[in-house]
């Protein structure tokens, strides 16, 4: 179910429901630090939350926290039950913040990355202010929760690595939206055809599309986030033939440069200012997987960039993207 409007031009139902739980007053600040008007959710833990949080919740991984956007992402039927199940944030908090030991102090909308980071750890990968004998069992309203959460969050917790406490330590200056639009020309992995998804990588985030069946020009026009560490590398896409019974087959790969998008929209600073304008260009080389040169062009108030690859590594095909930056204070 999407959170935007029908084909009809009507909200969805979806959305309807997710706007109204939006509303209750525990909702409307951020259920880690407070900070007002939080426009983030964990879908799977059932809690609105505000983007400085949204870094640190993403860094801990899918399987501890499903992060999506309230306004940008598209939302499953289940993952807004999930949420209307949990009852938004003062009924999570009831169990994640039922015994936070003293001298332990919740963060403020204003606080330290390392302060917000440390403390969303300690609340749901380590479970440390959970009651004794998890007491989630016996919490009001949870009977629900306890279904969605405790064996699915629960479980994931305990099986949770400690390879994953680097990245939180890591500072988040903004979002990446990344639209995987098309390929063209892909490879073929099967007798005829491939059943191609893409695959992107950044830092220790990782996120993918959809598997398109039997088709060597697929469309996906599928919307993707990563959070942006402050010491960003290179996004890293691949393209992989799907295989029910064997392991995924690589279809190519390719290295985006992120940096001439960010350094261009750290410069410009609020792009809401600015009339539709180029501001800056990624150039074609030997050394990149660009077809052409890729300029970075504020459109609407937004930093964007169309990008058109050949995959490498691979006898053929071309995967056309388009980048959004989305700022922290936005």
């Amino acid at each position: 179910m999407s959170l935007h409007q029908s084909a009809l031009g009507r909200p969805s139902s979806g959305k309807r429901r997710l706007k109204d739980l939006l509303l209750q007053i525990d909702n409307r600040v951020c259920a880690d630090c407070c900070a007002p008007d939080p426009k983030w959710a964990s879908a799977n833990i059932g809690v609105f939350i505000c983007l400085k949080c949204c870094g640190v919740h993403r860094s801990l991984g899918t399987h501890i926290s499903k992060v999506l956007s309230v306004t940008l992402d598209e939302w499953s039927d289940d993952e807004i039950d999930a949420m209307i199940e949990v009852g938004g944030n003062a009924s999570a908090n009831s169990i994640y913040e039922a015994y936070i030991p003293e001298g332990v102090s919740k963060p403020g909308p204003d606080a330290s990355h390392d302060a917000r980071s440390k403390f969303i750890r300690s609340k749901y990968e380590r479970q440390e202010f959970l009651k004794p004998s998890l007491r989630i069992l016996s919490a009001p309203k949870t009977s629900s929760l306890q279904s969605s959460l405790s064996r699915k969050i629960m479980s994931s917790f305990r099986s949770s690595s400690s390879s994953q406490n680097s990245e939180g330590m890591v500072e988040f200056i903004g979002m990446l939206k990344i639209k995987v639009i098309k390929g063209t020309n892909l490879a073929i992995r099967d007798m005829l055809s491939s059943d191609p998804y893409v695959v992107l990588t950044l830092g220790q985030q990782k996120v993918q599309t959809a598997v398109v069946k039997s088709n060597l020009n697929p469309v996906w026009n599928e919307d993707l986030m990563l959070s942006v560490p402050q010491n960003f590398g290179a996004l890293k896409l691949e393209v992989y033939d799907h295989d029910t019974f064997s392991a995924d087959d690589i279809m190519g790969e390719a290295e985006v440069d992120i940096q001439p998008m960010i350094t261009s929209a750290m410069a410009f600073g609020d792009a809401g200012m600015f009339q539709n304008m180029q501001i800056g260009k990624w150039l074609k080389s030997h050394d990149n997987a660009l077809i052409e040169d890729s300029t970075v062009n504020i459109i609407d108030g937004k930093v964007k960039q169309a990008i058109s690859l050949k995959l490498q590594n691979v006898e053929s095909g071309e995967i056309e993207l388009e980048l959004e930056w989305i700022p922290l204070d936005q």
